[in-house]
């Protein structure tokens, strides 16, 4: 299953959202690859064990079960995030975007590969339905973890 969507960061048209620089935006998407416990739930801890220049091998911690993931990068563009497949999982990509179309609109694309059937019956279908929700839900929780951390309510 590939999945992707937009979120809108800035809207110089609205003045009721806080604007973020792209720097800002940036800086939220390093933290959350240095310290994604903030940003993934169920998530205990994070290990780095490898790190080069614009790339990461992590182990995630999530109690029961353990993932590793590649995280590449592009300074202040995207950044990738690889789960390396296992025993226990199939793997999948994350990649998250930020787009800029014109001056002060800044945008999120979130896009998503999974090993999800691309061609589901009827019962997958509603789980692929249910797992895009989620995937949408914890993106507009990034945004809203970033725009902390731009406010300084979290540790950085």
């Amino acid at each position: 299953m590939n999945f992707e969507h937009l979120l809108q960061i800035n809207d110089p048209e609205n003045p009721l959202i806080e604007p973020l620089s792209r720097q800002q935006l940036w800086q939220g998407l390093l933290h959350r690859v240095e310290n994604p416990v903030p940003f993934l739930p169920g998530l205990e801890s994070c290990t780095i064990l490898e790190r080069e220049a614009n790339a990461l091998l992590r182990e995630l911690d999530f109690g029961p079960a353990s993932i590793q993931d590649r995280v590449t990068l592009a300074e202040s563009q995207w950044v990738r995030f690889d789960i390396v497949p296992s025993e226990t999982h199939a793997g999948g990509s994350l990649r998250i975007t930020i787009e800029e179309p014109e001056a002060g609109f800044l945008f999120l694309r979130f896009a998503y590969e999974t090993t999800l059937a691309s061609n589901p019956n009827s019962e997958e279908r509603a789980y692929i339905e249910y797992v895009k929700s989620a995937y949408h839900q914890s993106d507009v929780d990034c945004v809203r973890i970033i725009r902390t951390l731009a406010a300084g309510g979290l540790p950085q």
